[in-house]
């Protein structure tokens, strides 16, 4: 009973020195959105013009030496604009706002007054408002479903960032999401979303 009880000991205290509590950060910044196109029987693809909107979130950071597992929960914007209408002034925009969990696997590098991170990981974002703008001013709610009018409402892609967290817990983000899901329901058309934001937080 004594060896028993002295290996559990022992197991409890391996435990604890191994394991650290996770820690709870918030951020928000700018994003620069642009929607990437291809068209059956067009060659090539291109990009819309960009448009400039914003992320807010919070993360949870499970941390196993100097790798750590972040999901996150954040409200980001996306879409794209154009400047191509005839006798427009400020083109069109379509701007897109997503409730978006990404699950990053990170990779922390010390320094003297704090840590450098990189990591990459999945994400998936769902739809929960729009709204569309022609270059002559009329505008109208983007709506989500499958009708040909409407864009589909998940969003799933792949998620890269790095960064700089001071000890004092101030963090310096930055992050790009390449969509790689159609979301629009037009036959001959992929559209999917690509957004590159800077953002500033604070880790718990």
């Amino acid at each position: 009973m004594k060896k028993i009880l002295l290996s559990l000991c022992f197991l409890t205290a391996s435990f604890a020195a191994f394991a650290q509590l996770p820690t709870v950060g918030i951020k928000g910044g700018v994003n620069f959105a642009t929607l990437h196109a291809t068209v059956d029987g067009v060659s090539g693809s291109g990009n819309s013009g960009s448009l400039t909107t914003f992320n807010v979130g919070a993360f949870v950071d499970f941390k196993f030496g100097n790798v750590s597992l972040q999901p996150a929960l954040n409200f980001t914007g996306k879409g794209g604009s154009s400047n191509f209408d005839i006798d427009a002034q400020s083109g069109s925009k379509v701007k897109l706002y997503y409730l978006q969990v990404p699950v990053n696997v990170v990779y922390h590098v010390p320094a003297v007054v704090g840590e450098f991170y990189f990591g990459a990981g999945p994400y998936v974002g769902v739809g929960v408002s729009g709204s569309g703008k022609d270059g002559q001013g009329n505008s109208e709610d983007v709506k989500f479903g499958s009708g040909a009018e409407e864009l589909k409402r998940t969003d799933v892609g792949a998620n890269a960032i790095v960064g700089f967290k001071f000890k004092t817990g101030f963090l310096i983000n930055a992050n790009y999401d390449l969509g790689l899901t159609n979301i629009t329901n037009v036959d001959g058309i992929k559209l999917t979303n690509r957004v590159f934001g800077v953002s500033v937080g604070y880790a718990f």
